[in-house]
């Protein structure tokens, strides 16, 4: 199938980042040492815009909103104002005639948590024993370093693509996707996108999205000393949570993909947080619970908001209670949207070759246990995305963060085999 000596140009690739590493793990230890939580990206963003001009791409670099943005069914965040998280976009240019690539990442971390549950400062980007470690090291600044480090040995390398490539560097991903949203409707699009995640270097060509809900579960207020007068709303909740675990099993139940095989819950339904009650003496009247409820790869959102209705509604069957006090559900928050490509893409095929070929190797393929920015380039951009990162799965999110530095420069050698063959050489 390949049209690039991958032998050669690996050997070629390899022997450049070999050159480079110390100078590229340098600029990503300077990167997790930003503190770039959201309401707080436009340093690292800078410094990022500005290597990318150094490198020769034409850069992009603004602050998103507007009407269009902000009142797309699509846009989710908890804020509209975005003046101190800027998007960056650089584009190195093709002569002509090749297959565009988008390479999507988001610079924006959560926040460290319990300090005291960290080894080192959360931002220290110190490196041990082969590792970097920081908040934001593996989900995802590594990645994003691959995909840069993929642009930057190419060019080392005298290389001109015919294809466009589409180094993208966005903000908000953490809450929903309004970075690359805003990419999206800038007009940024291709032919295909990598998305440098957390996948342990497997490829994910699925998965799932995920949305937020809040219930209000209602009851009667009452004494508690004649508790028998009221209806308690935790009690009614019980039932609430009883119900939505089964739906939640039906809903599973309905997937057979073998790409979920090793998840025993592919698409969760979560129940995150639960508050109700004033008194210890008294009967409580109301009930809040809010959660993520997961949605399949394939599956339109709104199918899976009428499921999660039509199943609260269904308690009125099993109490009379809920027939003239239904449960209340609101979707809030975040949303990440679902998105799949097809095993038998052609991007699929490079992606195995150029793994194998630096890896020595076959890539092991599964679907996301969560939501990534792919989904709203697929559903959106009509832009095929596919998953596939050095950051370690286990540890998005978690005290004493790392990436492996090697993972990190194996996915730079692949990504840029995977746009020689798929961009194309100009002669």
């Amino acid at each position: 199938m390949a049209q690039v000596d991958m032998a050669s140009w690996k050997e070629k690739i390899r022997a450049q980042l070999a050159r480079d590493r110390e100078q590229a793990i340098a600029l990503l230890q300077s990167w997790v040492q930003e503190k770039s939580v959201q309401g707080q990206e436009a340093s690292i963003q800078r410094k990022i815009a500005d290597y990318l001009t150094n490198l020769g791409l034409e850069v992009d670099m603004w602050i998103m909103g507007g009407d269009e943005l902000l009142r797309h069914p699509y846009f989710v965040s908890p804020r509209t104002s975005f003046e101190e998280s800027p998007n960056v976009v650089g584009i190195w240019r093709g002569t002509g005639g090749g297959r565009s690539m988008i390479l999507n990442g988001h610079v924006d971390v959560v926040p460290e948590g319990d300090r005291n549950q960290w080894e080192h400062d959360p931002y220290s980007g110190l490196v041990i024993d082969g590792k970097l470690y920081g908040r934001g090291s593996t989900d995802m600044k590594g990645g994003n370093l691959s995909s840069l480090l993929a642009i930057q040995t190419l060019k080392a390398l005298g290389v001109r693509l015919k294809g466009d490539v589409i180094f993208e560097s966005v903000v908000e991903e953490e809450s929903g996707g309004a970075g690359t949203l805003a990419t999206i409707l800038r007009g940024y699009k291709a032919d295909a996108a990598l998305v440098p995640e957390l996948t342990n270097m497997k490829i994910f060509p699925k998965q799932q999205g995920s949305m937020w809900f809040r219930l209000i579960v209602k009851g009667r207020g009452a004494h508690g000393g004649t508790r028998y007068e009221g209806v308690s709303a935790i009690e009614k909740s019980m039932l609430v949570v009883k119900a939505i675990a089964a739906l939640e099993k039906r809903r599973n139940d309905r997937i057979t993909d073998p790409l979920y095989a090793k998840l025993p819950i592919p698409i969760p339904i979560n129940i995150g947080t639960i508050e109700g009650g004033k008194w210890p003496s008294s009967v409580p009247d109301e009930v809040k619970l809010e959660g993520r409820m997961g949605v399949a790869p394939g599956e339109e959102m709104a199918d899976a908001k009428a499921e999660m209705a039509q199943a609260l509604a269904d308690l009125a069957k099993e109490d009379p209670w809920f027939a003239e006090h239904p449960v209340a559900l609101e979707w809030f928050g975040a949303q990440w949207v679902p998105g799949q490509v097809a095993d038998d893409h052609p991007l699929m095929d490079i992606l195995r070759e150029t793994y194998h070929e630096v890896m020595g190797k076959e890539v092991v393929v599964e679907a996301a246990p969560w939501g990534t920015d792919a989904g709203l380039l697929i559903k959106l951009a009509d832009t095929p995305a596919i998953v596939i990162g050095p950051g370690v799965t286990q540890l998005g999110h978690y005290s004493n963060e790392y990436i492996e530095l090697d993972a990190v420069f194996h996915c730079a050698e692949i990504f840029a085999l995977t746009l020689l063959e798929w961009c194309g050489i100009a002669e």
